[in-house]
């Protein structure tokens, strides 16, 4: 069976930006991280995690490379997806989308973001 896990708008602070003065202030992030999961009967039958995805696992990944500053939301963005997929062995696909709360447009706005989709 196949089901998605999403982590909604996981908030992270983060040192991101083209602007070098965006990576020594830093700002909020929000990343959501979805991912198309094989689901063992063991998970919905048997109510064990070893037939399914850790989601806390999608965090501890989000934290580690949002550490890492990058200039490109995209940069950042496929890193993530990248390690769900590596470290996650029952991910077939993986969708992450990464928001900067509050970017040097010059104007009035929700945020910015970049969604990056990989599969295997």
């Amino acid at each position: 069976m196949k089901s998605e896990l999403t982590v909604n708008r996981i908030k992270v602070f983060a040192h991101h930006g083209c602007h070098p003065q965006e990576r020594i202030v830093g700002g909020d992030f929000y990343v959501t991280v979805s991912a198309l999961v094989d689901v063992e009967p063991s998970a919905w039958r048997d109510d064990q995690m070893e037939g399914t995805a850790d989601y806390s696992l999608f965090v501890s990944i989000t934290r580690r490379e949002m550490a890492i500053p990058s200039k490109l939301l995209e940069h950042v963005a496929a890193r993530i997806a990248s390690a769900v997929l590596r470290e996650c062995p029952s991910v077939l696909k993986v969708s992450v989308t990464v928001e900067k709360e509050n970017p040097p447009l010059g104007v009035l706005c929700q945020g910015a973001s970049v969604k990056i989709e990989q599969a295997r």
